[in-house]
């Protein structure tokens, strides 16, 4: 949808207007950049001062920042930021990855494709691949045999997808992913490795969301699942036979571990680092570059890592964190004397 009554989108998102709703909306912008025909949101009360110079059309806000729009039209929600994700859906411009299906696409004569299906130049579907209705396939792609593809599923361009994978309905994988590539299995004979087959897959839920250059790795024995409404940002590894449950989110540059279990509703901080053969409980947080060694059975927020210092700062403290088992010895002999007096 290219532009909206600014009534229709009120309705939309169940917003109470107030002003013009004759408005057209022809699309979203932030409140520095927004110009007639936009609409923008605040969902911060430390940026009210930039809607004095905005020059939106309208402005999504909640009750309590109402008064200082009053040059605005404006739609008052109850959470600002959440309407913003909503009407930026409906207005969104992105093109598909793929338009019909491209005479250069290689497509095996067993592959069994649903209704409006769109396959870009140059893509590869190996044979028994099942694509859903309205599946996108974007230029460059491989799909390798077997593997199914759910409904209304996009892949953009040069998505790599190994033989056996399954991926639900609603989802959308960005440029450069690689799904099912063989886990990390070795085993070790006098020195030299011994590669161990990985024969398992990957099991991916309904709407789930993997960014660019991510990779997800097929399980030694047993598959590797990723949960439904999942979202995976950008350069992420998650090796063989991680389970992670449903509706967790993992931001960019985290690495897990193999054999790992997250739970559901879990955040998962950038630059983690998660230990493998361990549990991670329901509705955990892990903060950025989060060092996961043991398994965490309390939801909760936790959080590793030293924030930046000046380089000074910082050799102090390296020297005092070398110096910690010297000082514990010591305090333990002092607590020692105290003990036997």
């Amino acid at each position: 949808m290219h532009s909206i009554r600014l009534a229709d989108l009120a309705e939309h998102l169940g917003a109470e207007i107030h002003g013009d709703g004759d408005i057209v909306i022809t699309g979203v912008a932030s409140m520095t950049s927004a110009k007639k025909g936009q609409i923008t949101f605040l969902s911060n009360s430390r940026y009210q001062e930039q809607l004095l110079s905005c020059e939106a059309s309208a402005v999504v806000l909640s009750e309590e920042n109402l008064p200082f729009c009053s040059h605005l039209t404006a739609l008052v929600v109850k959470n600002p930021y959440l309407s913003y994700a909503r009407m930026a859906q409906l207005l969104d411009t992105t093109p598909s990855p793929a338009q019909d299906i491209a005479l250069t696409a290689v497509i095996a004569e067993s592959a069994t494709l649903g209704k409006n299906i769109s396959i870009g130049a140059n893509a590869v579907i190996e044979s028994g691949v099942v694509l859903g209705d309205g599946v996108v396939i974007g230029a460059g792609c491989f799909v390798g045999k077997n593997a199914r593809i759910g409904a209304g599923t996009r892949l953009w361009a040069n998505v790599t997808i190994y033989h056996e994978v399954v991926i639900g309905s609603g989802g959308l994988v960005q440029s450069g992913t690689v799904i099912g590539a063989d886990g990390f299995g070795y085993a070790n004979e006098r020195g030299n490795w011994i590669k161990i087959p990985q024969l398992g897959t990957v099991r991916i839920g309904d709407n789930v969301e993997i960014g660019a250059c991510t990779t997800i790795d097929r399980g030694a024995l047993d598959d590797t699942i990723i949960g439904n409404g999942v979202i995976i940002d950008n350069q992420c590894q998650i090796a063989h036979n991680v389970i992670i449950g449903d509706n967790t989110a993992v931001a960019g540059g985290v690495i897990m571990a193999g054999s790992l279990t997250i739970g559901k509703y879990c955040q998962i901080g950038g630059a983690s680092v998660i230990n493998g053969h361990m549990e991670i409980c329901d509705k955990a947080v892990v903060t950025g570059m989060g060092m996961v060694m043991r398994p965490i059975t309390e939801p909760g927020i936790y959080s590793s890592g030293i924030p930046l210092q000046s380089n000074k700062e910082w050799r102090k403290t390296a020297a005092l964190v070398l110096n910690i088992n010297d000082m514990s010895k010591r305090l333990k002999a002092v607590e020692r004397k105290v003990d036997g007096k």
